[in-house]
């Protein structure tokens, strides 16, 4: 059996497919490469260097590699770029799932494990998320992969009657962060660690925005998870589909208490071994005091837990990336 990783030479991507070759799994990737990194994947993983909106292109790859299940990660992945780029945003993840999907069903392949977010639950009045609670986003990012959410179900269900299942789960997490594979890291402009982490190999002081929340430090509550653990899920997801087993709709890969902001650069500050002090600023507009996911049901089904501390997070990021002269791959 072989899987297909979709953004497979992506930050996230690279991890999960280093996971499943760890793991036994036979695994082939597939990446346009436009932020992706052929070096990010292991030497013994095949490419197809191919646009995942092209729904000939990736059935040419799945059938070429004799495909037995997909881990669907390709997708533009910033809620905040997503508002001003929608229309790309809306083709890269809802057509790119679409293809997919078509393409899977043409070759008769009967698993995917789905990468989504937690950005389909908006800014949720809850102090902790579950898969129960109600979806709202509020970026074309986080309607995008609802809507790719509801097009797997709304699949599955239309192939069930034709009397060939397709087995499924969606995986919804945060902010994923830190390094498990030599010279794979977080290369995005957008994200908090990698900012901060720029910041720090200048000497410029990262900033915290909203130090009077009511939290136990004052800072927002988030919640952070290692790449390691989110790539574990992935792969516990893709064995129990390759089992047999029917897994549910969704799982939140979540922390359940969360990591404050303060806490994130005061780490990263550490690890830098730099002389600096954040600088404290007011709150920006529409930041919600905390956000944190239960895990539970993850945990149940996917012995989905948090292995790594947030000192690992940051470490193991700060060792990766280039801006600390980590083993950087192309």
């Amino acid at each position: 059996m072989t899987w297909l990783v979709t953004g497979g030479a992506g930050y996230i991507g690279a991890h999960v497919a280093h996971a499943m070759v760890d793991a036994g799994l036979d695994v082939v990737a597939l990446d346009n490469l436009s932020s992706g990194r052929r070096g990010f994947l292991p030497d013994t993983v095949p490419l197809g260097w191919v646009s995942v909106t092209d729904q000939d292109d990736v059935r040419d790859v799945m059938e070429e590699n004799a495909i037995t299940g997909v881990v669907h990660l390709a997708a533009f992945k910033y809620a905040g770029e997503s508002v001003k780029r929608p229309l790309h945003t809306w083709r890269q993840n809802l057509d790119g799932t679409l293809s997919v999907l078509g393409a899977m069903q043409d070759l008769g392949i009967d698993r995917i494990v789905f990468s989504s977010t937690a950005a389909v639950y908006g800014t949720p009045d809850v102090d902790l998320v579950t898969e129960e609670t109600p979806t709202h986003p509020e970026s074309p990012y986080g309607s995008s992969k609802l809507a790719a959410e509801r097009a797997i179900v709304e699949q599955a269900a239309a192939r069930r009657s034709a009397g060939a299942p397709l087995r499924h789960t969606a995986l919804r997490y945060f902010n994923v962060v830190g390094s498990s594979a030599p010279g794979v890291y977080d290369s995005s402009p957008h994200n908090l660690f990698p900012l901060v982490m720029d910041a720090l190999s200048r000497g410029d002081a990262p900033r915290i925005f909203g130090t009077d929340y009511d939290t136990p430090d004052g800072t927002c509550v988030r919640d952070y998870v290692h790449v390691a653990d989110v790539a574990a899920a992935h792969v516990v997801a893709a064995q129990a589909l390759d089992s047999g087993e029917d897994l549910r709709t969704t799982y939140n890969l979540g922390s359940g208490t969360g990591t404050s902001v303060r806490e994130i650069v005061d780490a990263c500050i550490e690890a830098a071994g730099v002389d600096v002090a954040p600088v404290l600023t007011g709150r920006r507009p529409g930041d919600p005091a905390r956000i944190v996911a239960s895990g539970r049901r993850a945990s149940h089904d996917l012995d989905w837990r948090m292995r790594h501390t947030v000192r690992d997070m940051v470490d193991s990021a700060w060792a990766a990336h280039p801006a600390a002269g980590g083993p950087a791959r192309g």
